[in-house]
């Protein structure tokens, strides 16, 4: 695993506080609401007991029944057993960040509670740390000490790549992972051209899209000059951004992404929800899964 240079005992301080904040968050906001939005396989067959009022007719077990001579009901409880899979967007882009905390930072917080969420529930999580190539895989398995695992990476991950390839990442869900799973991918979606591949995982996996951005790259204000750096790229660029045309063009085309994105979740059969850096991402998260 790519891990950087950053001193033991202080990354264990953030992996710890990271712990204490969404931890909380999962067992007291989101477990109940995570349980519900995404199902186990079905329902398997746990005990008999006598029949009560209010009970179904058709859960009646008649063999036992006739048995005993006293009505008993078959009960069963919802298979679970799930595998939550992150495909996490680690490109130079997920650096960026105007406000107090970065896209990276969102995203580490973003997949601790979704972790602990899923533990919650007895389900596996495993990752997918991916930029313009696949950086990492880390199998599904259960408990904390896995979790943290998880997050440590996230926090210290130094890629390889700057670019992102969501379709590369996306096959490779498919080929590592042959089960049916849920699968959240973290990432701004700068990238082109995946819709394919967005709509050939969805078959197979219930993938959601959690598009993170910064607000900057939503809508460029008035700030004189400025030196714009493409991570990615690597270009630098000076913008007169004291000019209505400039800002007009730049926030046109964050737009017009913005209802390309759309467009293709919706065409895909994705569940899609936007969380900004500058903005708690406790109520939208809860939307969605009450969405589901």
């Amino acid at each position: 695993m790519a891990i950087g240079s950053t001193d033991t005992s202080e990354l264990l301080k953030k992996v710890r506080r990271i712990e204490l904040r969404t931890r909380g968050l999962s067992s007291q906001l989101f477990s109940g609401e995570y349980h519900s939005a995404f199902k186990g396989r079905g329902m398997a067959f746990s005990e008999v007991r006598e029949y009560a009022a209010g009970d179904e007719i058709r859960t009646i077990d008649w063999n036992v029944t006739a048995r005993t001579g006293v009505p008993h009901v078959k009960v069963f409880e919802e298979e679970r057993e799930l595998t939550m899979m992150l495909l996490i967007d680690v490109s130079a882009s997920d650096e960026f960040g105007t406000t107090e905390m970065t896209k990276r930072s969102l995203v580490t917080e973003l997949s601790a509670v979704l972790s602990f969420s899923a533990i919650q529930n007895n389900d596996k999580v495993g990752v997918i740390f991916f930029s313009d190539r696949i950086e990492e895989f880390i199998p599904p398995k259960k408990g904390r000490s896995h979790i943290l695992m998880i997050i440590r990476a996230l926090l210290d991950f130094k890629p390889e790549g700057k670019g992102t390839d969501l379709s590369l990442a996306l096959r490779y869900l498919n080929q590592v992972v042959k089960k049916r799973s849920t699968a959240f991918i973290l990432s701004d979606f700068m990238d082109e051209g995946f819709e394919n591949a967005l709509k050939i995982s969805n078959k197979k996996h219930d993938v959601i899209a959690l598009q993170v951005n910064d607000p900057r790259e939503l809508e460029l204000t008035n700030s004189g000059v400025v030196r714009f750096y493409d991570a990615e790229s690597g270009q630098v660029n000076w913008i007169d951004t004291s000019s209505r045309k400039v800002r007009r063009h730049f926030n046109e085309e964050a737009e017009a992404h913005d209802a390309r994105l759309k467009e293709s979740f919706r065409k895909a059969g994705v569940d899609h929800e936007r969380l900004m850096t500058d903005k708690p991402y406790i109520l939208p998260l809860m939307q969605l899964f009450k969405r589901r």
